[in-house]
């Protein structure tokens, strides 16, 4: 058998499926498209500061010139962080450290989020108030140089050379991609520090600005803040924060529950501080998730019963006077109870399923997620015992009281009030913490690393001498006794509690659904990843609740998109970055193929 080498014939027609040069999706020169980037989101950003309609009726009052307000200041902030990245391609002194990865594909990124917001809101005024004659010159400056900058964005060459493709998709799939970033000088641990505080400030500023926003602004910033996160992403910005935190992970842990404990300082209505702790009970939960699906591979189905199981428990004994138990236990002991109930019912639900695999333990957790619900709506003294009121649910839930403290009126604090949703809000924000800190525990043990085992390739484990049942029961009756411990907190902070509130799937989460949507969307086995998932999938229907009846459509539009584009999810972790995205690391695209009868070349080494 011979060896075809590059010196063979047949070697040329194969290196002429690679050009190696860097393309553009529009046949334009560098400099000119760098250029209409500059003019176009210059343009964008002085429409900004004229009028942009002629009444108040629409949101945000657009009507003022000189005064950006509403969506004019999404695009502002837009374009001004297009002109800086725009810069920093042209390396001056003090911009250079933007970009330690991608070059141009930021650039576009940002072009498109301009053009996005601008778009949506001057469709947004015509639909509004009834076309487009009621769209004043600033509106027609901003989206005119929205347009222009990302046609010159479009024109920049890729930052990664690719086969010269006369696909125009292939093209701007390509150009989106950046470089992995540059190996970056190390710094002293205490500027490091600094940085790691300051993006926290920052994203809890974000946070608050998007749960504040009504229903346009959120889509507009919704719009902006997409395109600027993944242009971050390909800057290198993202990776290189990742770095950091991982350095110092305890400091990030600190900032982190610090900048999350600021958050109901920062609200002055009761209503965005009670989003927030809906927003801990379902991320709580989506990590509790994390540890039977991300970490031990076991799909489950039914997970959000366990949250009813802690809830009713804590319902029962809290002192309700719709409970059938004359008791009223401190908290303390309710969330213990309501624990241990979970718990157990973890343990009795696992030990005869979890001998199953993949679609039949699916199909059994399922099951039981629908027993539980349908079991708390017949215990109402006909079909069943009297026990929980049946569809009517347990109403009138106490607040609680801890160590005098009563979380249920308002309180002052260093001239800040404090109302009911911020005081359950900070207690949900400790048991958020302790979850973590038990994840993290875990993940990290001995256990931890037997449960990885068992999800990569249970028969191979159990050769090496780990017992995977036992493995497994531990890890669902963890992840049941850390739903519990959320659903006692639920409990008293929804009032009353039905069976309806824990369905398979709904437009309101927490669902089975959603929760294990949560922990796709935001990274299996990571511990940001399920909070922001779950922060994502509770704010954004919470906040567009027009498209109620549309919902789950582009729920799953958005879980296909994402499961083509990443499906590692937001926040992955190593081992699943490798293994879905093994063939990025070729410098040879997928689409070349050997030719017929080549041996011993690989496409690397072509």
């Amino acid at each position: 058998m011979t060896t075809k080498t590059p010196n063979t014939p047949d070697a040329p027609q194969l290196a002429k499926t690679h050009t190696g040069a860097p393309i553009s999706t529009l046949p334009l020169p560098e400099p000119l498209a760098r250029l209409l980037v500059l003019i176009g989101s210059a343009t964008a950003l002085i429409g900004t500061f004229l009028a942009w309609t002629w009444t108040d009726d629409f949101p945000g009052d657009l009507t003022v010139t000189g005064y950006p307000g509403g969506l004019q200041l999404i695009t502002l902030t837009g374009a001004a962080l297009t002109i800086l990245f725009t810069l920093a391609t042209y390396r001056i002194r003090g911009l250079n450290w933007l970009l330690p990865g991608g070059t141009n594909s930021p650039t576009l990124l940002l072009t498109l989020g301009v053009l996005g917001t601008t778009g949506y809101t001057m469709g947004a005024i015509a639909d509004h108030l009834g076309g487009i004659v009621n769209l004043e010159p600033g509106a027609w400056v901003s989206g005119i140089g929205a347009l222009i900058a990302t046609i010159g964005a479009l024109g920049l060459p890729s930052d990664t050379p690719d086969t010269d493709t006369t696909n125009p998709w292939q093209r701007l799939r390509h150009s989106l991609k950046a470089p992995a970033p540059k190996r970056a000088k190390p710094l002293p641990e205490a500027i490091e520090i600094l940085i790691i505080a300051a993006s926290f400030g920052i994203g809890l500023y974000v946070l608050a600005y998007g749960i504040e926003a009504y229903t346009e602004l959120f889509i507009g910033f919704l719009i902006t803040a997409g395109f600027g996160a993944t242009a971050l992403h390909r800057a290198g910005l993202i990776p290189r924060l990742n770095t950091l935190t991982a350095k110092h992970r305890n400091v990030t842990l600190t900032a982190a529950i610090i900048a999350a404990a600021l958050f109901p300082f920062t609200q002055s209505d009761a209503s965005y501080a009670l989003i927030g702790v809906n927003i801990l009970i379902f991320a709580t939960v989506a990590l509790g998730l994390n540890v039977v699906v991300g970490l031990a591979g076991l799909l489950d189905l039914g997970y959000v019963a366990f949250l009813g199981v802690g809830a009713y428990t804590a319902a029962l004994v809290s002192g309700s006077p719709a409970s059938t138990f004359d008791v009223h236990f401190p908290f303390w002991a309710a969330v213990l109870t309501g624990a241990a109930v979970s718990l157990a019912f973890g343990v009795i639900i696992g030990a005869p399923t979890l001998r199953l695999r993949g679609d039949y333990l699916a199909i059994v957790t399922l099951g039981f997620g629908e027993i539980f619900r349908i079991t708390m709506n017949n215990l109402n003294g006909s079909a069943g015992p009297d026990l929980t009121n049946g569809a009517q649910g347990i109403p009138n839930i106490p607040d609680l009281k801890i160590l005098g403290w009563d979380l249920g009126t308002e309180h002052d604090i260093l001239g800040f009030t404090l109302s009911r949703p911020a005081n359950y809000y900070l207690l949900m924000l400790f048991f958020t913490a302790v979850v973590v800190l038990v994840f993290r525990r875990s993940g990290e043990s001995r256990i931890g690393r037997a449960w990885v085992a068992i999800r990569e390739d249970e028969t191979a484990a159990t050769a090496m001498g780990i017992n995977g049942f036992r493995v497994k029961l531990i890890a669902f009756a963890l992840g049941a006794t850390l739903a519990g411990f959320a659903g006692t907190v639920q409990a008293h902070v929804s009032y009353s509690i039905t069976p309806e509130q824990y369905l398979f799937a709904n437009t309101v989460p927490p669902n089975s659904a959603f929760l294990l949507a949560a922990v796709i969307l935001g990274g299996m086995g990571t511990i940001s990843g399920p909070l922001i998932g779950a922060a994502l999938l509770y704010l954004i229907p919470a906040k567009l609740q027009f498209l109620e009846d549309y919902q789950l459509l582009l729920f799953g539009l958005a879980l296909i998109l994402l499961m083509r584009f990443r499906p590692e999810g937001l926040v992955a972790n190593k081992r699943a970055q490798l293994e879905y995205h093994e063939t990025d690391q070729l410098d040879v695209p997928d689409q070349q193929k050997l030719p017929e009868g080549t041996v011993g070349v690989s496409k690397a080494g072509a």
